[in-house]
């Protein structure tokens, strides 16, 4: 293993954790948002959101933290080859490759809750539908 295999990782974790702090920026918009709707329908989907919210931001400051990690590791790795430390070298460079890993999958977990959280929006929306549908026909 030489010096350009951990290189290689550069780019894309720098993207990730770009990708991860825009994916933070949307949660605090969200949370922002949430605060301004103060009606008493709004109160139950408020009440729905907040949970997800709590553990999406959770997941995101460990999606983060991963990151950060493994791309420190990385470097470490780089600079441990530099040296001519093959072995710790090679060693630093698969933790950076299990701490990204780690920061993938808290990022899968995330997706899937950011999902069920859309749901919650879409289910709100039909439910208001349905119930202007109703007062139109009556």
């Amino acid at each position: 293993m030489d010096l350009t295999t951990p290189a290689l990782l550069f780019p894309a974790i720098s993207l990730l954790l770009l990708a991860y702090t825009n994916r933070f920026l949307v949660l605090a918009q969200l949370i922002r948002q949430l605060k301004q709707m103060d009606t008493e329908e709004d109160h139950a989907l408020i009440a729905r959101q907040i949970s997800m919210l709590r553990k999406r931001i959770v997941l995101t400051k460990r999606m983060q933290a991963f990151g950060v990690l493994s791309f420190l590791m990385c470097t470490v790795s780089m600079f441990l080859l530099f040296l001519g430390s093959e072995l710790p070298g090679a060693i630093a460079f698969g933790i950076s490759l299990v701490l990204l890993s780690l920061s993938l999958l808290y990022s899968f977990y995330e997706i899937q809750l950011s999902t069920n959280a859309i749901n919650v929006e879409l289910a709100n929306f039909e439910a208001r539908k349905e119930a202007s549908a109703q007062t139109e026909r009556q």
